[in-house]
């Protein structure tokens, strides 16, 4: 069984902290209240009249309490990436997946806007581009940031993503380079299984996710405008970057509702109720805006016809809730905006009926024959 990578399937619905019992409530219970604690320190303070997070990390020679997420962020996906590729690691797309994404994270999304403000330089992440880092299309951060950073993030955000996407899929950033993919890819996956596949999940992901991606085109659409004739209008200012950066502009609600609560206390506190992929799947612009790309892109996933038993573990372990087993049984290779490639669906099938592919096709191999299910 181990050579078909079937390592650890019979124990998935058979642990508490697996299958929404207790000790995955009390897990998810924990995640909630840490995100709470860490965007929400400030407003805690005036209760407590103490700040846990930031006192621990500079008592650790931290210099606040997002250095000390970075670090536990890390620690994390160590941890979660060596017990992963423990009962996947006979996968070499996942050995090498999983390596670059907690090399990336470590080294990019901790190390270096670690050590630049050693040497006087800015933080700089690099593994992040617009419109998931919404910032960084705001004028006054390209103006602050270095030039060459600045084009970085614009040509990154514009060409490089889109490019990629068209090749290879979104596959490449949301299980190769993101953050927040790598977190649910290592830490989360002992929870893939619980992301819903019902018709219901996907109906609110297809207008959640580009709901979100809308709004941070309108957000950085009037913060852009503002920079230019907010002087002349106090009013549209105040309502669109505010006076203070906690005002409750526009662009203080973008970053509150989607960049906290929805990435980090839904995204990742909710990892043992609904699945690793709450924030990927339903919220996020990136993904939204890479998986459009990806239609019209060379990826899919292809189906060796004929050979599909009906096993139903290529749907289980999806992480992104894609019913794969539909399409297997119909013998229909496929694209879906929402696939992120993780290649888990290739790697559970006993019959290695799946596999992840970039070739150039026609659009005849993006439609169900027969069915009346629309690929998104």
């Amino acid at each position: 069984m181990d050579l078909q990578g079937q390592n650890g399937l019979v124990s998935t619905y058979r642990q508490s902290w697996r299958n929404r019992g207790l000790a995955g409530v009390l897990v998810s219970a924990l995640l909630v209240t840490f995100y709470l604690v860490l965007y929400f320190e400030d407003k805690l303070e005036k209760v407590i009249h103490m700040r846990p997070l930031t006192d621990f990390a500079t008592s650790v020679g931290l210099r606040n309490r997002w250095y000390l997420y970075g670090l536990l962020y890390c620690v994390l996906m160590i941890v979660g990436g060596a017990l992963y590729l423990r009962k996947h690691g006979n996968s070499r797309y996942n050995q090498l997946r999983i390596a670059t994404n907690v090399t990336v994270q470590v080294l990019f999304g901790f190390l270096l806007p670690f050590i630049m403000p050693l040497f006087n330089g800015p933080e700089l992440y690099v593994s992040y581009f617009w419109p998931l880092k919404y910032d960084y299309f705001y004028p006054h951060t390209l103006q602050d940031l270095p030039l060459y950073f600045a084009a970085y993030t614009v040509l990154g955000s514009l060409l490089l993503a889109p490019i990629m996407a068209y090749f290879f899929g979104k596959r490449w950033y949301c299980s190769w380079v993101c953050g927040c993919g790598a977190l649910a890819n290592t830490f989360g996956d002992p929870w893939r299984h619980l992301t819903s596949k019902s018709t219901r999940a996907w109906r609110f992901e297809k207008w959640s996710i580009y709901l979100v991606l809308g709004l941070v085109l309108l957000t950085t659409a009037l913060v852009g405008m503002d920079f230019l004739v907010g002087a002349q209008h106090p009013t549209f200012h105040r309502l669109v970057a505010g006076e203070h950066w906690d005002d409750w502009s526009l662009k203080y609600l973008y970053g509150l509702v989607v960049g906290a609560i929805l990435a980090g206390v839904v995204g990742t506190g909710l990892y043992p109720i609904l699945g690793p992929r709450v924030w990927c799947r339903n919220f996020c612009p990136m993904a939204a805006f890479l998986g459009l790309v990806g239609k019209f892109g060379r990826f899919r996933i292809r189906v060796k016809p004929g050979m599909c038993i009906s096993c139903g573990n290529c749907s289980t372990y999806c992480e992104m809730g894609i019913d794969v087993r539909s399409y297997a049984q119909s013998d229909q290779s496929f694209t879906r905006a929402s696939c992120v490639g993780c290649g888990m669906c290739a790697h559970v099938c006993p019959r290695g009926v799946l596999k992840l592919s970039n070739a150039p096709r026609g659009q005849a191999d993006k439609k169900r024959q027969g069915l009346t299910v629309v690929d998104f």
